[in-house]
């Protein structure tokens, strides 16, 4: 999906590497944390060099108002929890996304205080970096622009897309053979009774 939105101009993806946007003639992005303590410390100065970058290329293609509708994500263990609410609401409101991989034991806290809009979380868990977040919140955002997926009516249907209070999970789906290995598809999909089958269909796809 992500290589039909952007062989259609309906996304675009660009990777920056940081290393670029060092003034350190070893390139480096990182240093030992003051204080002490174990592991490396993404640099302040770098990232903001690389986002400053990234924003002045916007502003001059597209100009101030693509700025302003821009948003910078640092992805983070201690984040906001990315869902599909927020998927939908971005892709609503953003205009671009500059999404900060964070590495090693971390970026320094003037990132999150001074260049970040805000920071999010994929999940409980700690990856090796921010990357991986990264192309979950690409592809989940970019496969709800119009004209991503070939038929509008599959985001109107999945998983969490319900407009309810409550989070509805997708309904199980069955297709040919009717019956293998003695597994059978449920019979009121066989029936033809379409209000049978929205029943069927809103009853199992709770949570």
């Amino acid at each position: 999906m992500m290589k039909k939105a952007q062989e259609e101009n309906l996304a675009d993806f660009l990777v920056y590497n940081l290393r670029d946007c060092s003034q350190d003639k070893h390139r480096k992005v990182d240093d030992t944390p003051y204080g002490g303590g174990p592991g490396m410390v993404m640099r302040v100065d770098v990232i903001n060099n690389c986002v400053e970058d990234i924003k002045s290329k916007i502003k001059e293609e597209r100009g101030e108002e693509a700025l302003v509708k821009t948003k910078t994500i640092l992805f983070s263990a201690k984040g906001k929890s990315f869902d599909q609410k927020r998927a939908i609401r971005w892709c609503g409101e953003i205009s671009d996304f500059i999404l900060i991989c964070g590495r090693y034991e971390g970026v320094d806290e003037r990132v999150v205080k001074k260049i970040a809009d805000e920071e999010i979380s994929v999940g409980k868990y700690i990856l090796t970096g921010g990357e991986l977040p990264a192309m979950i919140v690409a592809d989940a955002v970019t496969r709800l622009i119009p004209g991503v997926l070939g038929n509008k009516e599959s985001l109107s249907w999945e998983s969490f897309s319900a407009k309810e209070e409550e989070d509805r999970l997708d309904y199980p789906v069955y297709t040919r053979p009717e019956s293998y290995k003695g597994w059978k598809v449920p019979q009121v999909l066989l029936s033809g009774h379409h209000h049978e089958i929205e029943k069927w269909r809103k009853k199992n796809s709770k949570l």
